[in-house]
């Protein structure tokens, strides 16, 4: 049997107070619609259905590279319209799932427990949940027997049905076969004037069709997002628990409430984290690495034993074992640093090789370059790498030493051993061993006078 997964997120999401649709707002890096696609993704056969309205062109375009099968409402017209425009792409012997984009914290092992209650299509599985405040929530109605008879929305509940503490989350499985007899028997006729996919419960009762429900572990999975501060809310519990797993794993959190996780962080043994770190994309941190305060890491591996200081930012490098970087370096994408190699405070290092034990030390550009081992690059060096139209390559030997403040206008070779002079701009190839001055002749005026501010 297949399994056709029918996500709602058409709505626009207006306490959002934004442009941007709903789904898309981001949760640790991701759409709440990715996060939701990622959960039913573990699921076997599993194909995609997503119901999209306001919004739609933006939607599709973020999951262009998905395997999707879009549906439209055009007009919000409800929960059991919305499942109604997914139908006609779903066969007959589907077992249909219907999720919600906007609840982005729902587990798979969850999915798979509700999947297992519908004795393969023979009963319709209903994901509940209790609440000490029902306010505003559908109502689980069972007759005294505890089998589940209906649904009833807090606006048309009665005085005594709002007091049920055990209310719907929307999220069913049911065969398609049900559906097709059961949806176009929904009526508007209630307090929103909507159609309601809560009331197939009823009419899955008087078929008798069995309603099976089971409860997540955990309450926030199954909590919807509406506005700004709901969204927040789920931030912090789903970054708490991708610090306890890190905990778990033996890394060292100086504060597990303050790291933020907005992709994957593959750790070694003995890693230590310090407070306001952001880690986007794919992040490797080996053995023995120590990551200072406040730093942001996106897309990179650091060898071990490295140690970032605080306040560095780095995207898309490389750095191999017992490497140094910062305070308040950046290393841009292409950036590739050998064994022991350092890059110290306010230097830049983008598309360059930074050869095993070389050294920038302090407040450096190093753009299109190689730079060999053991090289030293002095304070205030730069690789001129663009003339305003292309980029040039520089490069350093091995052993090199690049005076203070230096300026080398690619292409340019310094050779193993050559030494620049301070303040030089080079502008040929020096040899090997070689060392190259590239500076005026000072001059000193006696009996200068500095201007005078004039009244």
């Amino acid at each position: 049997m297949t399994l056709a997964v029918v996500t709602l997120a058409a709505g626009k999401g207006s306490r959002m107070k934004s442009d941007r649709p709903k789904v898309l707002h981001r949760l640790a890096g991701q759409s709440m619609l990715a996060h939701v696609l990622a959960a039913a993704n573990a699921l076997p056969n599993a194909q995609h259905h997503v119901v999209i309205g306001h919004g739609a062109e933006h939607v599709q375009a973020e999951f262009a590279t998905d395997t999707i099968t879009w549906a439209f409402q055009h007009e919000q017209k409800g929960t059991g319209h919305a499942v109604a425009q997914a139908m006609p792409a779903i066969a007959d012997d589907a077992m249909v799932l219907v999720l919600y984009g906007d609840v982005p914290l729902l587990q798979s092992n969850t999915l798979q427990q509700l999947l297992a209650h519908t004795s393969d299509g023979q009963a319709l599985a209903l994901l509940t949940v209790h609440l000490s405040d029902p306010t505003g929530y559908g109502r689980i109605v069972r007759d005294n027997a505890g089998h589940i008879q209906a649904i009833v929305e807090h606006k048309d509940a009665n005085a005594e049905q709002r007091l049920i503490n055990e209310v719907n989350t929307g999220i069913l499985a049911v065969s398609a076969r049900h559906l097709r007899t059961w949806l176009p028997q929904l009526s508007a006729n209630n307090a929103q004037g909507e159609y309601y996919l809560t009331d197939i419960i009823a009419m899955a009762v008087n078929h008798g069709v069995a309603v099976n429900a089971i409860h997540p572990q955990h309450e926030y999975e199954v909590q919807g997002v509406n506005d700004r501060v709901q969204l927040a809310q789920l931030e912090r519990i789903y970054q708490s628990q991708l610090a306890h797993a890190l905990l778990e794993q033996g890394v060292s959190l100086a504060d597990p409430a303050r790291i933020d996780i907005r992709g994957q962080l593959t750790v070694g043994n003995d890693v230590v984290i310090d407070v306001g770190c952001v880690f986007e994309g794919h992040v490797t941190l080996a053995n023995g690495v120590h990551i200072g305060p406040y730093c942001v890491i996106k897309d990179s591996h650091i060898g071990s034993n490295s140690v970032i200081e605080p306040h560095s930012v780095i995207d898309q490098a490389t750095l191999a074992e017992g490497c140094h970087v910062g305070p308040f370096a950046r290393l841009r994408p292409g950036a590739q640093l050998a064994t022991d190699a350092k890059v110290g405070n306010f230097c830049e290092v983008k598309k360059a090789t930074i050869g095993a034990g070389a050294k920038v030390n302090h407040l450096s550009y190093i753009g299109d370059a190689n730079i060999g081992a053991h090289a030293n690059i002095g304070a205030g060096t730069i690789t001129c790498n663009y003339d305003g139209v292309n980029k040039f390559q520089t490069t350093i030997g091995e052993h090199a030493f690049i005076g203070s403040n230096s300026a080398l206008v690619a292409p340019v070779t310094i050779g193993d051993g050559a030494t620049v002079a301070a303040g030089s701009v080079v502008t040929k190839d020096v040899d090997a061993y070689e060392l190259a001055v590239a500076r005026g002749k000072q001059r000193n005026v006696k009996g200068w006078q500095r201007p005078q501010k004039t009244s």
